[in-house]
């Protein structure tokens, strides 16, 4: 154990930065994107923007508190918290208590809030694999005693998932599972049996359904059914090849005048790139990619394993989920509705991805002062 002298006492104030800058600028944004169709469907401009900001206000206090507590704790906590996201999990299937929204059964009533347990669960699996491959580390290599049972909690949380239907969280856990298992030391071969096993459920979600078949079609030539399948994606290109080198200017974007579907939600970054252009694009990845680099740097210089897992999961999280948003709006993954952390609408991602990075703030404070200085 590091006597206080022997580990830095303060936050990475570079990470902090960079959180409070994306997430103003999705406050800004998602105004700009949201405020004619706030006006048309409520009467009230600032009806997303009020609700972003109540959440963001709660999700920065707990930021705060989360930096100031020892990390530490979340250890013996790593079971109870995932019991509770499966508990809350449970409850979307409850008349009155879960309620649909667009035809999926993905949000839970708390008093006067809403919350998405798939938002909580991704937080929780994260803390439990951080204790369990920090636990596991000397039988990773080993089916039986290091991946199946990892294997078997994870596929009951996307068990819960998927009917919701929720098929984007339940392919975003299972992506991280497997990169987890990667990088903790799992042999190769364990991962491609894990892989071959999961690809015929996955083909099976995506042909069965008749609607995930077309995303993927739409993908492959969006042109072909321009006015149907093909019409998000399109607009999303419009956006960004109308934006230029410098944009349209801020809140001038013409796509989101009922052209581009959900524009303060999933394809928000396709309003930035419309609106701000190829510099206001190249700025937001910047700070994504330095937040990424900071979030790794934590996690190669943690003092224990525990912490190290934790800080690489949370990376991870808010990595994964950045990268396929961004491959979604530009055309690169087929369409999926995957939030950009700190920037789209929704209360529950942008909590939970305030408290990561509370959690976050609070490793970097117990790093090796030595090693840091060197990096």
């Amino acid at each position: 154990m590091f006597r206080r002298s022997e580990y830095v006492t303060h936050i990475d104030f570079i990470l902090l930065t960079t959180v409070l800058v994306l997430s103003t600028v999705g406050f800004i944004m998602i105004f700009s994107a949201s405020a004619i169709l706030a006006q048309q469907r409520f009467g009230d401009n600032l009806y997303f923007l009020k609700r972003q900001l109540m959440y963001g206000a709660f999700g920065f206090f707990m930021m705060f508190v989360l930096s100031k507590i020892d990390y530490r704790w979340l250890r013996p906590m790593a079971y109870p918290l995932l019991f509770t996201s499966i508990f809350l999990l449970i409850l979307v299937y409850v008349p009155g208590i879960g309620f649909k929204v667009g035809g999926a059964r993905r949000w839970i009533h708390l008093g006067s809030a809403t919350i998405q347990p798939s938002e909580i669960t991704k937080l929780s699996l994260v803390i439990y694999m951080a204790y369990y491959f920090s636990k596991k580390k000397d039988t990773i290599r080993e089916f039986k005693k290091g991946v199946l049972p990892i294997l078997g909690m994870t596929f009951a949380l996307i068990a819960l998932i998927y009917p919701q239907p929720d098929f984007g969280s339940a392919m975003f856990l299972s992506l991280l599972l497997i990169t987890f298992l990667f990088i903790a030391g799992a042999k190769v071969l364990h991962l491609g049996i894990l892989g071959a096993t999961v690809l015929p459920f996955g083909l099976y979600a995506i042909f069965h359904a008749g609607y995930r078949y077309r995303r993927l079609i739409t993908f492959l030539d969006p042109w072909k059914n321009p006015k149907s399948s093909g019409f998000q994606i399109i607009q999303s290109f419009i956006s960004f090849g109308s934006g230029g080198l410098f944009g349209r200017g801020l809140g001038n974007g013409q796509q989101k005048l009922f052209f581009l579907p959900a524009p303060h939600t999933d394809f928000i970054f396709s309003v930035i790139g419309e609106e701000l252009g190829f510099a206001g694009v190249a700025i937001i990845i910047f700070l994504f990619m330095l937040f990424l680099i900071r979030g790794f740097r934590i996690a190669y210089l943690a003092q224990s394993p525990f912490a190290s897992y934790l800080a690489l999961g949370i990376t991870l999280m808010i990595g994964l989920q950045t990268a396929i948003n961004l491959g979604v709006v530009m055309g690169l993954l087929p369409t999926k509705g995957i939030p950009l952390p700190f920037i789209s609408y929704g209360g529950s991602c942008l909590l939970v991805t305030l408290m990561g990075v509370g959690i976050l703030l609070n490793i970097s404070k117990h790093l090796d002062a030595k090693e840091t200085n060197r990096w």
